[in-house]
């Protein structure tokens, strides 16, 4: 057997367009069919808007108009300067071509690679550029990357600005679909950091006059809020915290407009800040979880060049707020801003101060009295992990920052031992895992935390995840409910629901619960075999097929064979995401479904398990609150 030749005939160069589509996952992050929030069919439109934002910063264009046609076509109009028509065709097709290297022009920008559009046209099948521009236009079209038609300068009565269009590649992002919910959040977002600018997505209107105050207002349930939302605002820094009633911490951090979902250097910074800043404030050393627990807070600051420990810039790296080895640190500005400005606050609002401080202390009463459950459960749970039958571990886990796939790795919480051995038999050892229970679990509705560490098989999900002491830990990206599609499948499904979301909320919120779909017939004959996840795919697999093809009907998942489960748990996995969008109405859904049930209750939550927002009118307008209160009663 000759050995393959290393020589000059082995280097290749690729150009642009070839290696981003050779690595996607280095521009765009995680590819995905849309069922995950970070998956790269919202960064390819990430990438568009964000040059549109970054003309709003710039003082140019109050509108932005988003449309995304059922086709999975997407289309993105700004009215800010337009590209200068010369360029049109370079900057969405030449790398390391673009105005964010003029620091002059985009001070505090978020794209400063040079890539974003690019990878976007190129991982597209079809992508439109056009420019408007002092009465003149100009276009170009592509494929994949390659121009397939351009234009010369016309004349046009349009308003300056740019238009983007394009299609992604589904031979890249297979089956992929955009979830209305996700890009409502990254509109939302857009629209806080930048108050005053309107976005028009599917001809309904988002527009935001508070900031940062509007998305906490938006995410919690004032009501239930320990004290009014404290908003700061400063020259490149706003932020808003409260406390609230939840277990955990939430926060939301920005830099330069990007949603920074794994924080990074200011969000650390922010926290630490809460901390040093109360402790001082109340002359009283109290523990930093205490402080923070409960805390729902945002921040928001703009820097010079800023440092993303990625192409996809969900995590800060950048140390100094300028470019400038002398200029101040990102940790010490906002330790700085939030000592005096907190300080301040809490001065001057004493009923503010003295709920806080009623909160902290609460928290520690709470901490103390569950130290010695929580070190049995641990010390039981430490041992039970030696020999835990109930979880099959997969050998790379979320936490192993160098494994290339690791937001591959999934969880599978199944119910028996015959299902989870045939997903156990059929998963990917490398990045899937399975948790096996015993049956239903309990209904922990009403009860306190220290239930978790009581009940030994909740005890034994927490340790499996790794989120006692927070996020950070988590083990797994995907975490994956299988139950059988029967009635009883279903309340096992809510009972686990119940507990992420009464215990574990960030689970949720931060997109990694989904429910796993499963098919429910199987259709075939000698030649071909179909698997239906309903019964309009099982009519259409039978007009497919014809004749009289064998129809087996799946009760549970134990029927389904290890060889059968490769196929849907492998690369066509269907997940349905559990999408939480409105902290306030946790409280009173869980209470509504899982307090005293009615089996039409049960029903409704079963077919309706996202958790939505706002309730628009035709006009894309909000709807008064007490018209939604009617809705919802009418419901």
């Amino acid at each position: 057997m000759s050995e393959a030749q290393y020589n000059e005939d082995s280097i290749r160069s690729l150009d642009w367009k070839e290696h981003i589509r050779l690595r996607p996952g280095m521009y765009i992050g995680k590819l995905g069919d849309g069922a995950s929030a970070d998956d790269g069919i919202y960064v390819l439109l990430k990438e568009v808007v964000d040059n549109s934002i970054d003309e709003y910063a710039m003082g140019h264009g109050k509108s932005i108009n988003i449309r995304i046609s059922e086709d999975g076509k997407v289309t993105v109009r700004d009215y800010g300067r337009g590209i200068p028509l010369g360029k049109v065709v370079d900057v969405v097709s030449k790398i390391n071509t673009g105005a964010k290297y003029d620091s002059k022009a985009f001070q505090k920008s978020v794209g400063l690679n040079g890539v974003g559009t690019k990878a976007v046209n190129a991982l597209s099948t079809y992508f439109k550029v056009q420019a408007f521009r002092d009465g003149k236009t100009a276009w170009a079209e592509f494929n994949k990357g390659e121009v397939t038609q351009e234009s010369k300068e016309e004349t046009t009565d349009e308003k300056n600005g740019t238009l983007i269009e394009f299609v992604p590649d589904n031979t890249v992002f297979k089956n992929y679909h955009y979830i209305p919910q996700y890009v409502e959040n990254l509109i939302w977002n857009y629209c806080y950091l930048n108050a005053g600018l309107t976005i028009n997505f599917n001809r309904r209107k988002y527009f935001s006059q508070n900031g940062l105050l509007d998305l906490l207002s938006r995410k919690t349930d004032e009501e239930s809020n320990r004290y009014p939302i404290i908003h700061l605002k400063g020259e490149d820094i706003e932020l808003a915290m409260t406390h609230g009633n939840q277990y955990g911490e939430e926060y939301s951090s920005f830099v330069n407009g990007q949603n920074t979902t794994q924080g990074g250097t200011h969000l650390s910074a922010f926290k630490e800040a809460i901390v040093k800043t109360i402790r001082d404030h109340y002359g009283k050393d109290y523990a930093a979880e205490d402080v923070r627990a409960s805390v729902i807070g945002a921040i928001s600051i703009r820097v010079q060049e800023p440092v993303f420990e990625s192409q996809t810039k969900t995590k800060l790296g950048s140390v100094n707020i300028a470019p400038d080895e002398n200029s101040q640190t990102v940790r010490s500005f906002i330790n700085d801003f939030v000592k005096e400005h907190l300080d301040n606050f809490l001065h001057m609002n004493s009923e503010t101060k003295e709920a806080l401080k009623r909160r902290i202390e609460q928290s520690e009463r709470e901490r103390k009295e569950l130290a010695g459950v929580k070190k049995l459960a641990n010390e039981r749970a430490k041992k039970a992990n030696l020999h835990n039958k109930k979880l099959r571990d997969c050998k790379y886990h979320l936490t192993d920052q160098k494994y290339e796939d690791r937001l591959e790795t999934t969880l599978f919480i199944t119910e028996g031992d015959s299902a989870s051995g045939s997903i156990t038999k059929a998963r990917n050892p490398n990045t899937q895992a399975v948790f096996s229970l015993r049956g239903k679990p309990l209904n922990c509705f009403g009860l306190s935390k220290k239930v978790v560490y009581e009940n030994e098989e909740f005890n034994l999900l927490q340790h499996a995840l790794d989120i006692e002491a927070g996020m950070e830990g988590l083990r797994y990206n995907q975490v994956v409910i299988a139950t059988d599609a029967d009635v009883d499948g279903s309340h096992i499904r809510l009972l686990l629901l119940t507990f992420f979301l009464q215990f574990f909320p960030d689970i949720v919120r931060e997109g990694h619960l989904y429910i796993l779909q499963t098919p429910l017939f199987r259709v075939r004959n000698k030649k071909k075999t179909i698997y239906c996840y309903s019964d309009e795919e099982r009519q259409k697999a039978i007009k497919e097929l014809g004749g009289k093809p064998e129809i087996t009907r799946f009760k549970g998942l134990g029927e389904i064979s290890p060889g059968e489960f490769e196929e849907f748990i492998g690369e066509d996995i269907r997940l349905d995401p559990v999408i939480l969008e409105k902290e306030s109405a946790v409280s009173k859904i869980l209470g509504y479904f899982m307090g005293k049930n009615t089996p039409e209750r049960q029903k409704f939550i079963i077919e309706n398990l996202k958790i939505e927002k706002d309730v628009v009118d035709e006009n894309g307008e909000l709807i008064p609150e007490e018209e939604e209160t009617e809705l919802e009663e009418a419901a």
